[in-house]
């Protein structure tokens, strides 16, 4: 396929755009591509041998949505299933319906881990190195490179250096790896964390059909949590009456508009949310509410709050099969954890629930003119691109709303940058910021949440101005308005052309 943006006197890339990974993010742009730029190639390099990201990689017992489906489905694709909050399995039969619908999967380039990315000025192209897992390594060229490698390590969970870990004589397991055939009929667990996955685990390991002896809940800290029926009554009432398309359309925005009230409510009026919380959590346990166990020193959303759908957790409590124990870890001992109440929990299995490491652009060694770039030293540019740095966008999901909507904004603006340069018969887009301008730019805290996988990687983070467009928000309603009603030529977005000597000329 003839590459769109080049002329005749350039290069032309391999692809235009190079998507790297398969998950929510890469499919979605993949899936804009075809929708708003179809005359351009691309292609989406993922380094496992399945779609899916995230939802592929995690295998816990019950791994699920902690968004409804309406707001973490995108926007072009309606979500079909009764049930709101979906399992990993829904979810990606989901992506796999959008993937052969949309004549994506001939896209997916599958076995190829992204080692290297550099873009040269001189030809405007991004050099992108892969490898095999036998590692044989090949490379190709792409007039853009598109970040939809997620948030966190998929090496390397967060090593939260448990006491005496090694001294345990039964199984030690961490959700990102789970064992595809694991027993735990009749065994006594402790999951050590509070976080989404140790809420997702716990029931379903205490109330499921290979049901455990009893599960125990470890927290060194509280977690607010808040149930919520997995189905959702309205949208499953409006798909009744209404076409599809324009049900999940209100649905959608229903839902965003309860996420952006709820986390407002928080941040504005914090007891009164940390009442409700409470009264529901109350009702729910009735005489096996434990106050220590349910309340958290910090305000509501300064972490991201846990879901609880149809109250399973606090069934599984009330069944006797699962309790929280808030204590801290003293160390471990062959038959289980000693607390430094005195108190020992007995395990047959250990679950380490304690979190994920952050990495920044998937640990990609990422070039500009075969230069490190250091994203910590970038500004975003409208939660997408990067002071200074040509042809590439990125995406970095919402922490108080779901993931792809910003995947859905992020794909679209790139997919008009992309039209853009065909207009212009430019091969360079780029957000300038002159050291002069950034000097006078007010910075602002990137991530204003107090969880540790956020506070322990701030410092590999980009970043963020107080005023748009140097930042990444975290309001989706007003990034969408602002995203769609600011012009692409805003005089911070520069279009350049490669000229036949190879120098750099400013688009028409």
């Amino acid at each position: 396929m003839a590459t769109a943006t080049a002329s005749a006197d350039t290069p032309r890339p391999d692809i235009d755009v190079a998507i790297v990974g398969a998950g929510l993010s890469g499919i979605g742009m993949a899936a804009h591509m075809r929708m708003k730029c179809p005359g351009r190639s691309f292609a989406l390099l993922e380094r496992r041998e399945s779609i899916g990201g995230t939802w592929d990689l995690f295998r816990y017992p019950g791994v699920r949505s902690d968004s409804d489906m309406h707001t973490l489905g995108f926007e072009f694709e309606p979500w079909k299933h009764e049930k709101t909050i979906a399992d990993g399995p829904a979810i990606l039969e989901y992506l796999d319906r959008i993937v052969d619908e949309r004549d994506i999967r001939r896209h997916i380039r599958f076995g190829q881990k992204v080692l290297t990315a550099d873009f040269d000025s001189d030809t405007a192209l991004w050099t992108v190195t892969t490898q095999t897992d036998d590692g044989e390594r090949s490379t190709l060229t792409a007039r853009w490179f598109y970040l939809a490698s997620g948030y966190y390590d998929y090496d390397e969970p967060y090593d939260a250096q448990l006491p005496g870990i090694e001294s345990f004589e039964g199984e030690v397991l961490h959700p990102q790896f789970w064992p595809e055939h694991l027993d735990y009929s009749g065994k006594r667990i402790v999951v050590v964390g509070s976080g989404a996955t140790a809420v997702t685990i716990v029931p379903s390991m205490a109330l499921g059909d290979k049901s455990a002896a009893h599960v125990t809940m470890l927290q060194r800290t509280p977690t607010w949590m808040f149930s919520r029926p997995a189905k959702d009554g309205v949208a499953n009432f409006l798909r009744k009456v209404l076409p599809e398309e324009l049900a999940y359309r209100i649905t959608r925005w229903k839902n965003v508009a309860m996420q952006d009230f709820s986390f407002k409510m928080a941040r504005n009026k914090p007891q009164k949310v940390k009442d409700a919380l409470t009264k529901r959590i109350t009702k729910s346990l009735g005489k096996n509410y434990d106050e220590k166990a349910f309340t958290p020193p910090y305000d509501p959303w300064d972490q991201r709050l846990c879901l609880v759908p149809d109250d399973d957790l606090f069934e599984a409590m009330n069944a006797g099969k699962a309790s929280i124990v808030t204590d801290q870890i003293d160390r471990f001992t062959p038959t289980g954890v000693q607390l430094r109440s005195g108190k020992e929990l007995k395990a047959d299995i250990v679950v380490t629930a304690t979190g994920l490491t952050l990495a920044m652009a998937g640990k990609i060694d990422v070039r500009q003119d075969g230069e490190p770039v250091k994203f910590e030293d970038r500004f975003y540019y409208k939660g997408c691109m990067f002071s200074n740095l040509p042809n590439l966008a990125v995406v970095f999901g919402y922490l108080n709303a779901s993931w792809t909507l910003r995947a859905d904004i992020n794909s679209d603006y790139v997919c008009r940058v992309l039209n853009r340069m065909e207009e212009t018969g430019s091969q360079i887009a780029v957000p300038v910021l002159t050291p002069q301008n950034e000097a006078a730019l007010e910075e602002d805290d990137i991530f204003d949440f107090s969880s540790g996988y956020i506070q322990r990687s701030k410092h590999i983070m980009p970043k963020n101005a107080v005023g748009f467009p140097w930042r990444l928000n975290q309001e989706y309603r007003k990034d969408k308005r602002q995203m769609k009603e600011s012009p692409i030529d805003d005089g911070l977005l520069e279009f350049r052309r490669v000229s036949a000597d190879e120098t750099l000329e400013p688009a028409e």
